[in-house]
Formats: structure tokens, C-alpha cells, sequence
């Protein structure tokens, strides 16, 4: 989660970083920030943070926490790192003097992808739990099918979305729909009653029960048509000429 702001502050590690696994990385990160970015204590003050495997070290983490005005404690590390990382690019910014460097300068991918439809999903950190949690959210809130793969979970949302949640989509589905009228007498039965108004009723109750088979018929080809649209990702085998997984 903080990939984009270790790699504008050159730091060696910005895709692996994780400040809860390892306690000894944490510690020399800090030391670094502020060795390297920050620099709000006079370099004799610093003795305390740079001893990183003395057991007073969280005491004196905390207190650096307070001296930078950082609104969050130690034991809100996420938090408390993502504060102090925004903070060294901000001093990083100035003092490089980069603003005219920056302003002109176009997105990555923009510049590399111009012109060029690309896949929103691919960049996404399908490990991240955060991910994981607002993909089951919107799961459970559209009633779709639980996978074991939060990806193709996403795909199946982008595709119910896209065919039933856009404004058209709405808009279609809230117009009124006017029936056309039926002739009773040209629609056999198939058996009598007896009874002329039970005919009618019958022929009508049979009239609407073909309608929702009917009706269901086209949500059963649409879901196979959304489930085709996911898992249809056949990879093309050029040695054995033929397509295949």
C-alpha cells in the first residue's frame, strides 16, 4: 500500500516493503526516513532511533511520533507510516526543487499506452485484503456466487454491473410495459371445466405461467452467457496448432 510513495522516495525495497512482517526492516526504515528524507533531529540527536534492537526503541519511535506532529500512535503503524512517508515526499519535493521537472511530465502509462484500451483490472493487488473484503462486500450486496478467485468474483461484478446497473440499463427497466391484447377463443385449453368462466381463468392462468417460463428462459441464457464471458480465456499452444489450456 505504499509502493507508489517508497518509489518516489528511491527506497530499495518499495514493491516488498511490509512494516508488520519483519520488526528489524521496520526499525531501519524509520532510521532511514529519517536519516535520508526527513531529518527533523540534528544528527547527535538520532543515537536513539538508529539503536534499533534495544528494547526502548517503541519508547523513543513514540516520542518521534510526537516531535514530527504525527496524529497517529506507534501502535497504529499503517497509519503512522503512511503519515511520515507522505511527509518526506513532501520535503523531498522541495527541497529538489522539482516542481517544474514534475508539472510537464506526463503519466506512465498514459504516455505508454496512448491511444490503447487497457484492462483496469490488471494492476490490481488481488492479495491485498482490503481488496479481498470490498470485492465479498459487493458480492454479498449483489447476491453473486462466492469463488475462490476474488478476480474472476470481480469480473462476474464488472459484467452485472455493466449489463444491469448502468443508467440505460435502469432506464430500460423502469419503462412501463403495455401488453398486447390476447384472444382468449383462439387459445385452446386443452380441457373443460364445465364451467365458461373457469375456462377463461384457466386459459389465462396458462397464458401467464408461459410468459415466466419464458421470462426465465432468457435469465438462464443470460447467465450463461455471463458465466462464458468469465472462464472463456482459452491460451493458444502453437506447437500443437490448436487452442487449449
Amino acid at each position: 500500500m505504499f509502493r507508489r510513495k517508497l518509489t518516489a522516495l528511491d527506497y530499495h525495497n518499495p514493491a516488498g516493503f511490509d512494516c508488520k512482517v519483519d520488526e528489524t526492516e521496520f526499525r531501519n526504515f524509520i532510521v532511514w526516513l529519517e536519516d535520508q528524507k526527513i531529518r527533523h533531529y540534528k544528527i547527535e540527536d538520532r543515537g536513539n532511533l538508529r539503536n534499533i534492537h534495544s528494547s526502548d526503541w517503541p519508547k523513543h519511535f513514540e516520542k518521534y511520533l510526537q516531535d514530527v506532529s504525527c496524529p497517529f500512535k506507534a501502535q497504529e503503524r499503517q497509519e503512522a507510516v503512511d503519515w511520515l512517508l507522505g511527509l518526506a515526499v513532501r520535503f523531498e519535493y522541495g527541497d529538489n526543487e522539482t516542481a517544474e521537472k514534475y508539472r510537464n511530465c506526463k503519466p506512465e502509462i498514459a504516455a505508454n499506452n496512448a491511444g490503447k484500451q487497457s484492462d483496469p483490472l490488471i494492476n490490481l493487488d488481488i492479495n491485498n485484503p482490503d481488496f479481498k473484503a470490498g470485492v465479498m462486500a459487493l458480492a454479498n450486496l449483489l447476491q453473486i456466487q462466492r469463488h475462490d478467485d476474488y478476480l474472476v468474483m470481480l469480473k462476474a461484478i464488472r459484467i452485472l454491473v455493466q449489463e444491469r446497473l448502468t443508467q440505460e440499463a435502469i432506464a430500460k427497466a423502469n419503462q412501463s410495459k403495455e401488453g398486447l391484447p390476447v384472444a382468449l377463443d383462439k387459445h385452446i385449453l386443452g380441457f373443460d371445466t364445465g364451467d365458461a368462466t373457469l375456462n377463461e381463468a384457466a386459459q389465462i392462468l396458462r397464458l401467464l405461467h408461459i410468459e415466466e417460463l419464458r421470462d426465465l428462459q432468457t435469465r438462464i441464457n443470460e447467465a450463461i452467457v455471463a458465466v462464458q464471458a468469465i472462464i472463456a480465456d482459452p491460451k493458444t499452444d502453437h506447437r500443437l496448432g490448436k487452442v487449449g489450456r
